[in-house]
């Protein structure tokens, strides 16, 4: 599901929407998830999960083409770790997936 998926889906679940402010509330919503991100906040999300910022420390890699080794510096990556209803949802749609069924809707 893309950006845009995401608000077509918002504009058709509230007819009182428009496109337009289904486009403004998905923007300022990412705009604030990565806002708090860059500030090194964490953000919660009952049910759904929570992403953070993630530490990597500085390490030696290599080149692949000549070999050489490289220095990769230390690096803050955002990351999401979902919630364990989230979770517990994939696993049964997965789990209906191999079984042959499928559910008539989707939710998000």
């Amino acid at each position: 599901m893309t950006r845009s998926d995401l608000v077509e889906e918002l504009a058709a679940r509230f007819g009182q929407l428009t496109h337009r402010d289904a486009e403004f509330a998905v923007k300022t919503i990412l705009d604030a998830v990565g806002d708090a991100l860059v500030r090194g906040h964490r953000i919660e999300i009952r049910g759904f999960g929570s992403f953070s910022v993630n530490h990597r420390p500085p390490r030696m890699g290599r080149n692949p083409r000549s070999g050489e080794a490289v220095a990769i510096p230390e690096k803050r990556v955002p990351h999401f770790k979902p919630g364990k209803a989230l979770r517990e949802a994939v696993d049964k749609r997965t789990a209906e997936m191999e079984e042959g069924t499928t559910p008539a809707t989707h939710q998000i």
